[in-house]
């Protein structure tokens, strides 16, 4: 065991880095790994596979922010690719794919990763000594601090809480939507399409987790609540309209629906009015089943503890006219 530890210290000591004149070595990669190894230790990470996940990209940034003093773009993908040419990290792509890069032989963009990179995988002996151990866990922590970030390590106990996330859930849950969209538009203003593609990844997420809970985890046509052991989320955020078109992760711009009607939504083969009331299309043809959409022709849909979470009329108007199949 200790020399499996040595290996990786040695590793984590001399990463391959980039290096720029005026801004000296990049500190991506052990951004990354610092993320990494936070996320494991709240148990995101339950394999040694490492998803893109909208967690993973919040908690790089969340960490870069109380960590790194140089003007490096914080820029997720770049870590992510490159650190392909260190021993411990191996790139899977998605069937079919390759991997898209620029004439520097870099990653082309954030959403050429997440299309192109199905995850990447870690050695599994150090994936080991990160879930299952807390004292190697901190130990590797330590170097990564010591080794990268020596004027700055004290402020790692500040990335355990991310302030950025608390922020974003706030907006989703209070602001007006307009205001929202408003800050949306401004962000695609101000940021360039990479830093703006990795902040609608991560409001995306926290959309995706947010409305669920508000929904108390239940389906709110079928009141479908799947509990498990291992934080895996059985029903899915909804957006009434879809955020491509409204730029709305707001509250009253989603529900929480199963699978089947999540795709029976947006399909426009079920919908709901603006009493809550569900409705079918008529074009639905359906065999005698406990599973039979049919069923909840009629019913009121559950709905939230707050009527500032309500489904907008404005919304569900927009899918009646638009999406809903007469």
């Amino acid at each position: 065991m200790e020399d499996i530890l040595f290996k990786h210290v040695k590793s984590f000591k001399n990463l391959n880095r980039g290096f720029n004149k005026g801004l000296g070595r990049a500190p991506h990669k052990p951004i990354l790994l610092l993320s990494i190894i936070q996320l494991i230790e709240k148990g995101h990470f339950n394999s040694n596979r490492i998803f893109i996940t909208p967690e993973l990209v919040s908690t790089f940034k969340n960490i870069w922010s109380k960590l790194v003093y140089t003007n490096h773009t914080p820029n997720f993908s770049l870590p992510f690719f490159h650190m392909r040419s260190e021993p411990f990290w191996f790139l899977v792509t998605k069937p079919g794919m390759e991997i898209s890069l620029n004439k520097s032989k870099s990653i082309k963009s954030f959403k050429n990763l997440k299309d192109s990179i199905a995850f990447a995988e870690i050695d599994k002996e150090l994936f080991v000594l990160l879930k299952n151990d807390d004292l190697t866990r901190n130990f590797l922590l330590d170097v990564l601090l010591m080794e990268y970030f020596q004027s700055t390590k004290n402020n790692y106990a500040l990335t355990l809480v991310n302030e950025e996330e608390c922020k974003i859930e706030k907006e989703i849950l209070n602001e007006p939507k307009e205001d929202y969209q408003k800050h949306i538009q401004e962000l695609k203003r101000v940021l360039d399409e990479d830093n703006f593609q990795e902040e609608i990844f991560i409001r995306g997420g926290l959309f995706k987790k947010t409305i669920p809970k508000i929904y108390n985890y239940k389906c709110c046509i079928s009141g479908m609540k799947i509990d498990n052991t291992q934080n895996i989320q059985m029903v899915d955020a909804c957006h009434i309209i879809p955020f491509s078109l409204s730029f709305d992760d707001t509250i009253p711009n989603g529900i929480s629906l199963s699978p089947n009607l999540h795709r029976a939504f947006d399909r426009g083969l079920i919908t709901i009015n603006k009493d809550y009331i569900i409705r079918l299309s008529p074009t639905v043809i359906e065999n005698d089943s406990s599973y039979s959409i049919t069923q909840f022709e009629g019913n009121k849909i559950l709905l939230p503890d707050k009527v500032i979470w309500y489904p907008s009329h404005e919304s569900l108007g927009w899918h009646n006219k638009e999406v809903y199949i007469l």
